[in-house]
């Protein structure tokens, strides 16, 4: 008789709406990988063979190729491309800012209260970038936004990406705030602060940490419309 393990899944965004149990545990043939428990699901749930090669994986909240091995106890998340929707790749920092911030949040954003945790008195300069949800989206009104999150990852992927820009502009501090569940029309979705000695630094790292934010960060966006509704980012059959 094989040994098996256990593993518990996470779906998040269009690939949680496929399926009818979430989170979910299973016992798969050791030795597994991330191919081998996928294939387990597909035929469980046939509808996620629909999004092809696109889907992404991370394996006790750390982004995973399918080939990675998996053990007893293991956690796999399961999850369509980000907001941004470009493949997400890992690097090592070191570099750690004990006045740096990073946070989920359910309640409304005071984008000044953010902006001013990062003044202190050897910069010159703060640059604040305030995401909110918008009315129009390609000729379609949209009602309201809900953003989830796979929140331990995603605070560690913007742990990440703060200790990044202070590796690649010189800058002082930088704080993320990003809202998760429902925003109405206007609602601040993301603030990113960053103060540096000067502002030019200040305003490339605010760019820079925003496209990779979408870009790696698993926090995923549904637009829901007068007319439907759907998960930004999250294609189904692309690859």
């Amino acid at each position: 008789m094989s040994e098996r393990i256990s593993i518990r899944v996470l779906f998040f965004g269009a690939a949680r709406d496929v399926v009818d149990t979430n989170p979910l545990d299973i016992s798969i043939d050791a030795p597994a990988t991330v191919a081998s428990a996928f294939r387990h699901l597909v035929d469980r749930f046939a509808q996620l063979e629909r999004f092809g090669r696109s889907l992404l994986f991370a394996v006790n909240q750390e982004y995973a190729t399918p080939d990675t091995q998996l053990k007893e106890n293991d956690e796999l998340a399961v999850f369509p491309p980000v907001s941004g929707g470009a493949n997400a790749e890992s690097t090592v920092c070191d570099y750690v800012c004990p006045l740096d911030f990073f946070e989920l949040t359910t309640e409304t954003i005071d984008v000044g209260e953010v902006a001013r945790r990062v003044v202190p008195r050897e910069c010159g300069a703060t640059v604040t970038l305030d995401g909110y949800a918008r009315e129009w989206t390609a000729g379609r009104k949209t009602l309201y936004l809900v953003y989830e999150a796979y929140d331990p990852m995603a605070v560690t992927e913007m742990q990440r990406l703060g200790r990044e820009a202070h590796k690649r502009f010189e800058i002082a501090h930088v704080g993320i705030v990003h809202r998760t569940g429902r925003l109405e029309i206007g609602e601040t979705s993301v603030v990113i602060a960053v103060s540096a000695p000067h502002r030019k630094a200040a305003f490339e790292a605010c760019e820079w940490i925003i496209k990779e934010l979408k870009r790696t960060v698993p926090i995923w966006k549904k637009e829901v419309y007068e007319d439907g509704e759907e998960w930004v980012g999250a294609q189904a059959g692309d690859s």
